[in-house]
């Protein structure tokens, strides 16, 4: 086991951090204390500055995989990341781009000059080089297009072509294609002269002269059988493929269906024109849900953490903007019933609950129906049965803890009628969020919408103003 192999088991990626942040604090420190120094000591002190921490800083870093520097680097404050990103090894560059949140690698594209950016560039492959292109100057992708060959250029066009959310964008084309009339013998010994096998190879694509498709053949069937055998006899003829202008999403799907490592992309001829890989799905689910729970925060776009305060407001005004609407809707409905609540000051103290209690509801309901969607388990013919499922949820639990805190209530302010509208009213609302909890993201999918996108915001508005209006207009009508 290398050094840096056994560095990795004993720390932990906080630990790491941790060392990190202390090396910085450190280096400030020694750096403030230097431009306190008079002129005639500065040379020295500056020397100094740089050789003790930053030294000790750039040893670390070079210890750490390019994952974990990402990590590090998304955990700083801007000056601090800024400071630790310029001590990376410029041959890095790229691999820790591509590990970065977007925010994150935003701010890391800024600070670098186009020489470095293209030295960085060059380094990718084409199907990681075709990631970064949208967030680069458009000049350096110009310099980028002219460098490289005919093919590579081809094939950089061609994944540019495809939407963000198709296979087409994820899919690279490191990979090993044998044909079927040789012996297995043959293909091991031509395995033999390569150098290295692309990542994640766990099965060789057999084509046939004119590059379609017939078969793979898996690492372990290469292995385990007769080298005399033909491939064509020993490889699987029905793999799983999936063609460029598919749904990535749905690759990810089924990559977690199949236990995938790698498969095929093929043409609408059947011809072999790349690969996916699980590295590319797992990131996709993990954005994925990163964007789901952005979206039912009413968050517009992925946020760095330490952005300025005007990036994040500009992230997050939008549905802020909605909520306040929402909420003087709310307050409007309150002031409906404000006779009511002048006579019976309990009724102040016991509508919070109501809407809350309807608030957490909805939201559990939303989070069910939003990942049913998401799993392709919700369609027109079930709908209808998860109406009623979730209804029938609301009704049971608005009787059970509507019963329980009628029961406070009367025990509270000594009023059994005041108990019997409390549980009428939880119950209700509850009814009221299931409702809203199945139609919130169907009427977004419906709209071409994502479903998750404000369904948090949009649900908790519901159930504030509908949870007043009925707890106030029960007890209106049966306590006044």
């Amino acid at each position: 086991m290398t050094e840096v192999e056994v560095k990795k088991t004993q720390d932990s990626l906080q630990d790491r951090l941790a060392q990190v942040v202390d090396l910085l604090h450190r280096h400030r420190l020694v750096e403030n204390l230097a431009h306190r120094q008079d002129a005639s000591n500065q040379e020295v002190i500056d020397d100094l500055v740089r050789r003790q921490n930053l030294t000790e800083l750039q040893r670390k870093l070079d210890e750490l995989h390019p994952a974990d520097i990402a990590y590090i680097l998304e955990a700083l404050p801007l000056d601090e990341r800024l400071t630790v990103w310029q001590l990376v090894k410029a041959e890095r560059d790229g691999d820790i781009l591509l590990e970065v949140s977007d925010a994150v690698r935003e701010t890391l594209i800024a600070d670098m000059e186009d020489h470095e950016l293209l030295a960085a560039a060059r380094e990718m492959d084409v199907d990681e080089l075709a990631d970064l292109a949208p967030e680069l100057p458009r000049d350096v992708v110009l310099e980028l297009m002219e460098s490289l060959d005919a093919q590579q250029r081809e094939r950089m066009r061609s994944v540019l072509s495809y939407e963000e959310d198709q296979v087409g964008a994820l899919m690279d084309f490191e990979m090993v294609t044998i044909r079927e009339d040789v012996s297995l013998e043959v293909v091991l010994r031509y395995l033999r002269r390569l150098k290295e096998l692309p990542g994640h190879t766990d099965k060789l694509f057999v084509v046939d002269y004119d590059g379609r498709l017939t078969g793979v053949l898996p690492l372990k069937r290469l292995l385990v059988n007769d080298p005399e055998r033909q491939v064509g006899e020993v490889m699987a003829d029905d793999p799983v493929t999936f063609s460029p202008d598919e749904d990535a999403y749905d690759a990810a799907q089924a990559f977690e269906r199949y236990d995938l490592v790698s498969a095929p992309v093929v043409d609408k001829g059947g011809r072999l024109i790349g690969r996916l890989t699980i590295d590319e799905m797992v990131d996709l689910i993990r954005e994925e849900s990163e964007s789901e729970v952005l979206n039912m925060a009413g968050l517009r776009e992925e946020e760095d953490i330490f952005a300025s305060v005007w990036k994040s407001v500009r992230n997050r005004w939008a549905w802020l903007a909605v909520n306040l609407v929402t909420a003087f809707v709310a307050s409007r409905v309150i002031g409906l019933f404000d006779g009511a609540i002048e006579k019976l000051v309990a009724l102040a103290a016991l509508m919070p609950i109501v809407a809350g209690i309807g608030g957490n509801s909805g939201n559990q309901t939303i989070t069910m129906i939003v990942r049913a969607m998401a799993l392709d388990q919700l369609g027109s013919g079930n709908a209808a049965w998860l109406l009623r499922k979730e209804l029938g949820v609301g009704l049971a639990n608005g009787l059970l803890w509507g019963g329980v805190i009628g029961a406070v209530a009367w025990w509270l302010y000594d009023s059994w009628s005041l108990g019997l509208v409390m549980t009428a009213a939880m119950t209700l609302n509850l009814l009221l969020a299931a409702l809203m909890g199945v139609l919130i993201p169907i009427t977004l999918a419906r709209m071409g919408r994502d479903p998750a996108m404000g369904a948090s915001v949009m649900i908790t508005a519901v159930t504030d103003s509908g949870g007043f209006f009925i707890f106030l207009g029960l007890a209106t009508l049966f306590l006044m």
